[in-house]
């Protein structure tokens, strides 16, 4: 999606009003129970009974977990779905990332799951908070272009736990060093730091690179959701997220699907280098981020962009919340005219379809 069109979008798409001062964003932090903060017993997570599910379930029996999903442009994005609460979370996660089974009738539209039909699975989880996923002989049957987002989906969709740093996969009980069919190899645990939706345009050198993940916008004008990227950037960038912000403004790449965007203008400049004091950081900017209001003249942050900064930055260890300022003035508002003063955090849950 080229930039010309990004201020058409901003103003087309209807605001979301879930962004207010001081609160997450995406989501309803008070009504829920996030997997951040689950409790469940180490033994029941390491069991590797299936878990059933049948009939209706109340919404007090649920919990809302993060499955990585294929939309229909190919990109793994994160889909906030309820599902039944459970001792084994971790395993009924990837239970719910089996094509033609648990999740066939949550999926959201244009999404799929990813892991092969029919494919039976265990997990255990050891004190060294690594997962080692099990497969039955079904998990082979997958076409090779899917295999590094099924990657990407079980080390995203597992690593979203407190008690899971990273992620070990075998094929009936014998350790995978390469995916079965494309031969992807395995070096060791998979992390989040592998990153997820890697673009590599204009690097020529990726040793010389590091990894950084960042949220665009993506989907359709009437159904849009944030889609995670890991960029690479040169070694010699000190300031991650001075990089990251400058990532949103370049935007996506030309390879990407022109479903994916970034609504920061190119004009958008930082000031000042970011401050980061005590997980909270400050970001100082012309006053280009601004977009016209509902009315067509006050001159407001759209929630998009700050959704799209937060998300990217708090990406990043040791970053909780981010602040945002216009010629050092604090006294912003979003698009529903609602204060941005406090500093927005990192919602528990992304793509909740409550935007």
């Amino acid at each position: 999606m080229s930039k010309n069109n990004k201020l058409t979008i901003v103003s087309a798409v209807i605001i979301s009003s879930v962004l207010i001062s001081g609160c997450s964003l995406l989501g309803d932090k008070e009504n829920v129970d996030p997997p951040q903060s689950t409790t469940y017993e180490d033994d029941a997570v390491k069991e590797n009974a299936d878990q059933e599910t049948t009939g209706e379930v109340a919404a007090e029996d649920t919990m809302p977990i993060e499955l990585y999903l294929m939309d229909k442009y190919g990109y793994v994005v994160p889909q906030t779905l309820n599902l039944p609460k459970t001792n084994s979370i971790a395993q009924e996660s990837l239970e719910y990332l089996v094509k033609g089974g648990k999740v066939t009738e949550m999926l959201p539209n244009d999404f799929q799951a990813v892991i092969p039909q029919d494919t039976k699975i265990s997990i255990n989880v050891d004190d060294d908070k690594v997962a080692t996923v099990d497969f039955s002989n079904e998990f082979k049957e997958y076409e090779a272009k899917d295999e590094e987002k099924i990657l990407q989906s079980i080390t995203w969709t597992l690593t979203q736990f407190d008690s899971i740093d990273s992620v070990k996969l075998s094929l009936n009980g014998h350790a995978l060093t390469e995916m079965p069919v494309n031969k992807t190899p395995i070096q060791g645990a998979l992390t989040r730091a592998d990153g997820i939706n890697v673009n590599t345009d204009d690097v020529t050198d990726i040793t010389n690179t590091k990894p950084l993940t960042v949220y665009y916008i993506g989907g359709d004008l009437d159904s849009y959701y944030y889609v995670p990227v890991t960029k690479r950037v040169s070694n010699g960038e000190e300031n991650n997220v001075a990089a990251a912000v400058g990532e949103l403004i370049e935007g996506p790449g030309m390879s990407a699907s022109p479903s994916l965007t970034s609504l920061l203008p190119e004009d958008v400049k930082l000031l000042d280098d970011p401050v980061v004091e005590d997980g909270k950081v400050t970001l100082n900017f012309n006053e280009n981020i601004y977009s016209s209001g509902l009315d067509g003249e006050e001159k407001v942050v759209a929630d998009e962009i700050l959704n799209s900064l937060v998300l990217s930055l708090t990406e990043q260890e040791g970053i909780e919340s981010v602040a945002v300022t216009v010629n050092g003035e604090s006294d912003l508002v979003n698009a529903e005219g609602e204060s941005l003063t406090k500093p927005v955090t990192r919602p528990e849950n992304v793509n909740t379809g409550s935007f």
